[in-house]
């Protein structure tokens, strides 16, 4: 009946599953778990991660080679045996023990193909050096069902997806997406296009691991760099995101040149509050952008 899948990387991902096989398991469903890891090089966690292996129903697979998140899922889908997918990341936590419960009782009053039941972050606050990661998250990742369902598409992510597996053979993710940032936004994209309705319910995970401030910042230059890939092959518009979007007026009113040599400018005064135990998400958005049009400089 059910196929819970979830790409790893240099994560211990076995308590996940434990919590998952359990809930699962109380569910009387025939229901398989695939743990697939993208050639993490942390070989302890490897060994670690090795003891899904021992439970029932349970797998646990190594890339030869690492794919990137995207083509992990993709394998992934291909390799699950039940038409119904959880879809999940392996840095998460259902926040409680009703979780598959929820989605299973879910999938039998509607006919939804596909459905994303949130994220959440703790109200605990993180070591100072995690705050960017933590502040990120809440004010732009944990959105309410009221809220999400507002912009579907826009506000629906793979870290915690209810999917029907040949919506997934349908519109894989994208080939050309090889490297880390946006891969989630092509998808959606490519559903909201062939008309494949997201809904949105109450069902969140935890997100748990946080990045520090300096890795979170380096995180978003790597997407920021995919993102002009995808821009410039024309897979993303410029509407569809709203970095594309504003760098697209100010291109077009060849301002490029000054918005690039402002962040230059900037740059260290905005790391020293993206560094700090106050990070304000407006500053981040402002270093994104600057940063998104020095990029586009060369």
């Amino acid at each position: 009946m059910l196929s819970i899948v979830i790409p790893t990387y240099n994560y211990f991902t076995l308590p996940l599953v434990k919590e998952l096989q359990q809930q699962a398991t109380s569910e009387t469903i025939d229901f398989e778990i695939i743990v697939l890891d993208d050639a993490s090089d942390n070989l302890e966690i490897r060994i670690q991660n090795q003891e899904i292996n021992q439970l029932d129903n349970c797998s646990f697979l190594i890339n030869e080679k690492n794919l990137g998140r995207g083509q992990t899922i993709n394998k992934l889908v291909s390799l699950a045996k039940f038409n119904l997918l959880v879809l999940l990341d392996c840095d998460t936590k259902p926040k409680d023990h009703s979780f598959i419960r929820n989605y299973i009782r879910f999938k039998e009053s509607s006919n939804a193909k596909i459905a994303f039941g949130g994220i959440i972050y703790s109200d605990e606050k993180p070591a100072p050096n995690e705050m960017l990661r933590w502040v990120y998250g809440r004010k732009r990742e944990s959105v309410s069902v009221e809220n999400r369902i507002k912009s579907p598409y826009k506000l629906a992510l793979t870290s915690n997806l209810l999917v029907e597996k040949q919506v997934m053979i349908e519109n894989p993710f994208h080939k050309e997406i090889t490297e880390y940032g946006f891969e989630d936004m092509v998808l959606m994209l490519d559903l909201k296009k062939n008309n494949i309705e997201i809904q949105h319910i109450d069902n969140p995970l935890y997100h748990l691991k946080l990045d520090t401030s300096i890795d979170f910042i380096t995180k978003f230059h790597s997407s920021l760099k995919n993102l002009k890939k995808l821009s410039d092959k024309e897979i993303i518009h410029h509407n569809d995101s709203q970095i594309t979007k504003v760098f697209y007026w100010i291109k077009r009113f060849k301002l490029v040149a000054l918005f690039s040599f402002a962040f230059d400018k900037s740059k260290k005064l905005m790391v020293k509050n993206l560094v700090s135990a106050s990070p304000s998400v407006l500053v981040f958005d402002l270093y994104r952008l600057g940063y998104f049009c020095k990029i586009n400089l060369k």
